[in-house]
């Protein structure tokens, strides 16, 4: 594994490059995380058979903040993303995107039109701010995840959402990550979302023309399964939202080789359909 910087439109952008050669697959870390979080696919078998590249988004990780907050939104995200892909030679990759990572995805999957396919997880994609209350469980730890000033506890509580109810995934490098990231990170989105600053995921998944893949944890803290499993979406991989045993909202940390071999079943199926 590489780390590199890229220039997006005057934005610096840090990312992590694996040796594969194979397919590209564009990761987008969650809210207040980092490109850390895929050090299992970039460094295991998964990263030495395909082209993984993971960015930090901005603010986050080791890309400098943004001098204009407003960027800080699903809109100005995607459009990162977009650039991002179109910068390294990824426009045909498959995306996959963790949680906010996730929305990110779907955000920009209007623009991202080579694209192989999408792989969410952690992510229920909303119409609207009032379909959070349906889509989201009612965990006051995730409070954190749009408050500027984050505590450590709190930080530590946030983490330890992320993860199945007894995991003994190490906690501080999701704190380390949450503690980095820019505060106006996390108030801009909280107020691009209140303000309705994003497009209908439901509606562009269901007019998606290539494959989407939803995965979930079974012991997910954050995300409801019921919301998920009464969307129906024509291109949805395997007809069914694929729930992981043992992981909670972060199974690529959690149960890494059951994760990447998921994401490699899907990247067969989008090899045959291609």
């Amino acid at each position: 594994m590489t780390k590199d910087v890229i220039d997006i439109k005057g934005q610096k952008i840090a990312y992590r490059q694996s040796p594969g050669e194979g397919r590209a697959v564009v990761l987008v870390h969650g809210n207040s995380s980092s490109s850390r979080t895929w050090r299992h696919l970039l460094d295991g078998p998964f990263g030495r058979r395909f082209r993984c590249l993971a960015l930090d988004l901005p603010g986050h990780g080791e890309s400098p903040a943004l001098s204009e907050p407003s960027g800080y939104s699903l809109p100005g995200y995607a459009a990162v993303l977009a650039a991002f892909a179109d910068a390294l030679g990824a426009d045909e990759a498959l995306i996959v995107g963790w949680s906010l990572g996730g929305h990110i995805a779907l955000e920009a999957a209007p623009v991202l039109d080579g694209a192989a396919g999408f792989a969410v997880f952690g992510t229920p994609p909303i119409a609207t701010a009032a379909a959070m209350a349906d889509a989201f469980l009612p965990n006051p730890a995730m409070n954190a995840g749009f408050t500027a000033q984050v505590s450590p506890e709190d930080a530590r509580a946030y983490a330890t959402s992320f993860l199945a109810p007894g995991s003994t995934v190490r906690l501080d490098p999701f704190v380390a990550d949450i503690l980095a990231t820019d505060g106006a990170a996390r108030a801009g989105l909280a107020a691009s979302l209140g303000e309705g600053r994003f497009l209908d995921e439901v509606a562009i998944s269901s007019t998606l023309r290539r494959p989407l893949a939803i995965l979930h944890g079974q012991q997910e803290q954050l995300v409801r399964l019921e919301f998920l499993r009464n969307l129906a979406f024509p291109t949805l991989w395997r007809g069914a939202v694929q729930v992981i045993d043992g992981a909670g909202h972060a199974p690529h940390e959690e149960v890494p080789e059951t994760f990447t071999d998921l994401l490699e079943q899907f990247i067969a199926d989008l090899a045959g359909a291609e």
